[in-house]
């Protein structure tokens, strides 16, 4: 059979290999360890792309308005476990969104009892629904002691917010201005550099020690810049921290795939109806809860490392968070044929379109 080489959503001509004969991976149940689930009829609609795959996810906090104490995280907790798929099993672990206003005390208690599993640092206008975050670091000291002092785990969106950094300079301006010092003056907090894009990121989780991990997007081991702008706008492709250039797309890929525990699945799976999202400012966020693990085994496949998948999905985010490892299976097979990922998935609010890797993938999981 000949080659056949084909154009993705990009600058790039990637050549499409016939599938490899049928064969079969089996893997620890994976977790999310960053996931948008949203709210109402979008949590509704998304949720089960989530449980279909996974046992747990990180939740983010940014609703509106955000998840700040613990009765907020009660009650988002219960809705999401009113929106479960019957005969689906799926445990979120919830966050809190941390503001210049959080109460140290609530925060502990709400970790001892077991309800919060992180607190969430947002620099204020980093993301989607950030206006509450933090604009001053000193302002929630308090709030980082307690933190370090009861091993709970601060999730950083590593990015400055400052308008003379360049967009695709501030996480690496976070890591030197903000992470570090940060880590330096509190040596015991546990943090998450939450979807690193870069190679500078990447570098600083690997020499982190065990109080520092890195969470890696499906998303960011498929697309660069390019992607996103070359030969037209395409705004499904755009999220934050926005994809940098080729080499911190190998960057990423080198970490992920290289079984290194300082690394491991956050998807930030990020819903928005297509109307947000194909707008004249758009929306930043890719959603890839549907094909994240098919995608994942057809990029490590591709590196030669579908036997570190597991310790990426599976292992090493409990391993962070002090939890145990999943008893349950997921199996993935190659098959001849391609998988049809779904082009959208329909919600009450509108249409979210599902992530285009821009290639063929030939892995599925099985039932």
């Amino acid at each position: 059979m000949a080659l056949q080489a084909r154009q993705p959503s990009g600058n790039e001509v990637r050549i499409a290999l016939p599938a490899d004969p049928m064969k079969t991976l089996s893997i620890r149940r994976p977790d999310d360890w960053h996931l948008h689930l949203r709210d109402g009829a979008m949590l509704r609609a998304v949720l089960p792309e989530t449980t279909r795959h996974f046992a747990r996810a990180i939740i983010m906090p940014n609703l509106v308005p955000p998840v700040v104490t613990a009765a907020d995280a009660v009650a988002y907790r219960d809705r999401i476990l009113a929106a479960i798929p019957d005969g689906a099993t799926f445990e979120p672990l919830m966050t809190l969104y941390l503001t210049e206003g959080t109460d140290p005390a609530d925060v502990a208690a709400a970790a001892a009892c077991g309800l919060v599993k992180a607190v969430k640092l947002y620099p204020a206008g980093a993301t989607t629904n950030s206006s509450s975050g933090v604009r001053d670091l000193t302002r929630v000291m308090p709030v980082l002691e307690k933190m370090a002092e009861i091993g709970l785990p601060l999730c950083t969106h590593g990015e400055v917010t400052t308008p003379e950094v360049d967009i695709f300079d501030r996480e690496a301006v976070f890591i030197d201005t903000v992470l570090d010092p940060l880590r330096r003056r509190l040596p015991e907090l546990r943090v998450v550099m939450e979807h690193i894009t870069t190679e500078e990121g990447a570098a600083y989780a690997a020499e982190g020690g065990e109080t520092l991990g890195a969470t890696i997007t499906t998303h960011h081991l498929i697309i660069n810049r390019n992607h996103i702008l070359a030969g037209g706008i395409r705004p499904h492709y755009y999220c934050l921290p926005v994809a940098k250039r080729e080499k911190h797309r190998l960057a990423l890929r080198r970490a992920a795939t290289s079984g290194n525990p300082r690394y491991f699945l956050g998807t930030d799976s990020a819903p928005h109806v297509d109307a947000l999202k194909e707008h004249a400012c758009g929306c930043a966020g890719c959603f890839t809860a549907t094909n994240t693990m098919p995608l994942l085994a057809h990029v490590f496949e591709e590196d030669g490392a579908l036997d570190q998948l597991e310790a990426f999905a599976s292992l090493n985010g409990p391993a962070f968070y002090r939890l145990p490892v999943n008893k349950d299976v997921l199996r993935l097979e190659k098959r001849p044929e391609p998988n049809a990922f779904p082009e959208k998935i329909a919600s009450g609010a509108g249409p979210v379109t599902v992530f285009d890797p821009g290639f063929p993938v030939h892995w599925h999981v099985l039932p």
